[in-house]
C-alpha cells in the first residue's frame, strides 16, 4: 500500500503548507506600510523641493509638474512637507513603542514575580491610567520646550502602564506553572527564572501589542502637533500640516486630505498587521489550522 503524501512528507514542510496565508487585506496593508518606511527613509531624493522654503509668491497653487500636491499659504510644496511628515511619525512611533518596552518589560517582570513590588507598582501604573494619555501628553510637553525627544517621552509615560499590566498578567500565570516550580526547587537563580522561564513568556503578547502602541503614537503625534502641543512647526509633521491646512480648508481642501490620507493609511496598515500577527500567534487558531 502506498503512503499518503502527508506521512512521507517531512514534519517541518507539512507545518510550512499547513500555515494561513495572509489576507489580501493585510498583504496590501503590509506593501502600504513598506512604500510609507521606504518614503520616510529616502525622503531627501523622493521629495522635489525643500520642505522648509517659502515662497509667498506661490503661495496655494494647484497641484501641476513642479508641486505634485500643490502649495501651502507660505508656498511650501505639499508634497514635500508630507514626504519629510513620513520621517517625524515612523521616528516618534518606533521610538515610543521602543522606550515603552524599555520601561515597562523590566517593571512588568518585577510586578509579577515580587509580591511586594507588586501593590506598590500597580498602584502607581492605576494612577497613570486614570488620567486621560492625551490630557497627560499636553501637560508633559508643556512643562518643557517642544521636541521631538519630549513629544516621545510625554506620548511614552501613559503607553507604559499598558506594558506593565500585560507583562504582569502573563508572569503572573507562568510562576504557577511546574517548570518554574521545579527551578526554584533546585536553587536557580532569581535572574535566571525571570529571563530564562518567565521573559519568554511575554514575548508574544508584546509583539501584538507593540503594533498598538506604534499606530497610538503616531496618532497621538499628530494631535498634539494639530493642537499646537507637539513639534513645533518649522519641522514638517502630519499633524501641524493638517493644523495649518484646516484654515484653508474651504480654499484648498487638498491642504488637509493628502496629510490625513497618509497618517489615515499608516494607522490603518500598522493595525491591520498587529491583527495578523495577534491570529498568527494565537495558539487556538494554530490547532484549528494544525487539524
Amino acid at each position: 500500500m502506498m503512503k499518503s503524501v502527508n506521512a512521507v512528507m517531512p514534519t517541518s514542510r507539512r507545518r510550512w503548507l499547513t500555515l494561513p496565508r495572509i489576507p489580501l487585506l493585510s498583504a496590501i496593508a503590509l506593501v502600504v506600510l513598506l512604500l510609507i518606511a521606504a518614503m520616510a527613509i529616502f525622503a531627501p531624493w523622493i521629495a522635489n523641493h525643500d520642505p522648509e522654503a517659502l515662497a509667498p509668491a506661490f503661495r496655494l497653487k494647484p497641484p501641476s509638474e513642479s508641486w505634485w500636491f500643490g502649495t501651502d499659504a507660505y508656498g511650501r510644496d505639499l508634497f514635500s512637507r508630507v514626504v519629510y511628515g513620513a520621517r517625524i511619525s515612523l521616528m516618534v512611533g518606533i521610538g515610543v513603542t521602543l522606550l515603552s518596552l524599555a520601561i515597562g518589560l523590566p517593571l512588568g517582570l518585577l510586578a509579577g514575580y515580587f509580591r511586594g513590588l507588586d501593590a506598590i507598582l500597580m498602584r502607581v501604573m492605576d494612577g497613570l491610567m486614570a488620567i486621560p494619555g492625551i490630557l497627560l501628553a499636553i501637560a508633559i510637553v508643556s512643562l518643557s520646550s517642544a521636541g521631538i525627544w519630549t513629544v516621545m517621552i510625554a506620548i511614552m509615560v501613559p503607553e507604559i502602564p499598558q506594558v506593565v499590566r500585560l507583562v504582569r498578567s502573563r508572569v503572573l500565570s507562568a510562576r504557577e506553572e511546574p517548570y518554574v516550580e521545579a527551578a526554584l526547587l533546585t536553587g536557580t537563580s532569581t535572574f535566571t527564572i525571570m529571563t530564562r522561564h518567565l521573559l519568554p513568556n511575554t514575548l508574544a503578547p508584546l509583539i501584538v501589542q507593540s503594533s498598538y502602541i506604534c499606530a497610538s503614537a503616531i496618532l497621538t503625534e499628530a494631535i498634539l502637533s494639530f493642537l499646537g502641543a507637539g513639534i513645533g512647526t518649522e519641522i514638517p509633521t502630519w499633524g501641524n500640516i493638517i493644523s495649518e491646512g484646516r484654515v484653508y480648508f474651504q480654499l484648498k481642501p487638498s491642504l488637509v486630505l493628502w496629510p490625513g490620507l497618509f497618517l489615515s493609511l499608516c494607522i490603518l496598515s500598522i493595525n491591520l498587521l498587529g491583527d495578523v500577527v495577534s491570529d498568527a500567534l494565537d495558539p487556538r487558531l494554530n490547532k484549528k489550522v494544525s487539524k
